[in-house]
């Protein structure tokens, strides 16, 4: 089978760098590119970052494209706090050698999407909405030739994790997000509600040690940096590994399980910031926009990035 094309728009932090790592270690999927915006942390280090996880698996040869380095209407908010300074805190990391492409994130986007036949490239944005955003403002015409996009973001059951409503992705850049709900192009999300399912806990971690290899030992320092500020939040044995369920969802489909809902974005309330107001129960009368994922068999995803994890150097 031809493996699936996707571009993975990302703000590396450590859970970010697991969900690369599970591409990459992926056949099923051509990983055309890497585009990077400010989320996590800032838009440096977050490039800088895709082009660490890259080297450490010899995988210069996909390309790394910066991006937008401030949401689209509102100051850029990061989150040292979780993912410590670089954003991947944890391991001792070289400094990447390689350097991203030339050219703009959005314009790599719009570009690829035209290029390859319609509906042949799926979006998986990890981080804030803003480059996919800026793709479906300045090419309209993209939007009917995305094959999917499936994105980590937003909540309803769960809450939020940046304030009591917004889940931090979908906040940092709202309006963003308001954009690429309202595109019409065919959505999945992966809500606080699937994400927080998907634990680390000791023994996972030790699992993931115990592969032995480079990135396993790696991914398991990052993790348990990664997990103390869940940990501590939640009174939880292990925090939620939130990105990979994007790239497990492409492998492994059948692990979750949702509902087509609709899902608007708030972006007038600064009580409410952020937040995905989802039609679980149909109450609204508005029209399905995305694919709500609520479900997922945890150990089935540790077995699969377990897995995928001992094929990497």
């Amino acid at each position: 089978m031809k493996p699936r094309s996707i571009i993975i728009d990302t703000d590396p932090g450590q859970d970010d760098a697991v969900a690369l790592l599970l591409a990459l270690a992926s056949p099923e999927l051509e990983v055309v590119g890497i585009t990077t915006v400010a989320g996590n942390v800032p838009l440096a280090l977050t490039t800088r970052n895709a082009c660490i996880i890259l080297e450490l698996i010899s995988r210069q040869d996909v390309p790394v494209y910066a991006g937008a380095i401030c949401p689209m209407a509102r100051p850029l908010v990061t989150a040292e706090f979780v993912h410590g300074k670089t954003g991947l805190n944890g391991p001792i990391l070289p400094e990447p050698t390689m350097t991203p492409s030339p050219g703009d994130a959005v314009d790599f986007i719009i570009r690829t999407v035209r290029e390859r036949p319609a509906n042949s490239i799926t979006l998986c944005p990890l981080g804030p909405l803003t480059n996919i955003a800026l793709a479906l403002v300045r090419a309209p015409d993209v939007a009917g030739k995305i094959a999917e996009i499936v994105l980590m973001g937003g909540g309803c059951f769960e809450g939020g994790n940046i304030t009591p409503t917004s889940e931090f992705n979908i906040f940092v850049d709202p309006h963003a997000a308001e954009t690429v709900f309202k595109s019409g192009v065919p959505i999945v999300m992966m809500p606080l509600d699937v994400t927080h399912q998907v634990l680390t806990t000791r023994a996972r971690i030790a699992a993931i040690r115990r592969i032995g290899n480079r990135s396993g030992i790696v991914v398991a320092e990052m993790l348990e940096f990664f997990e103390r500020f869940d940990v501590e939040k939640y009174e939880s044995d292990g925090g939620p590994l939130h990105d990979p369920c994007v790239i497990a969802y492409l492998l492994r489909p059948e692990l979750f399980s949702g509902r087509h809902i609709n899902v608007e974005i708030e972006t007038r309330s600064e009580l409410t910031m952020g937040m995905t107001v989802a039609d679980w129960w149909g109450v609204s009368g508005r029209p399905a926009n995305a694919l709500f994922i609520r479900k997922v068999d945890a150990e089935g995803f540790f077995d699969l990035l377990g897995e995928r994890l001992a094929r990497l150097p």
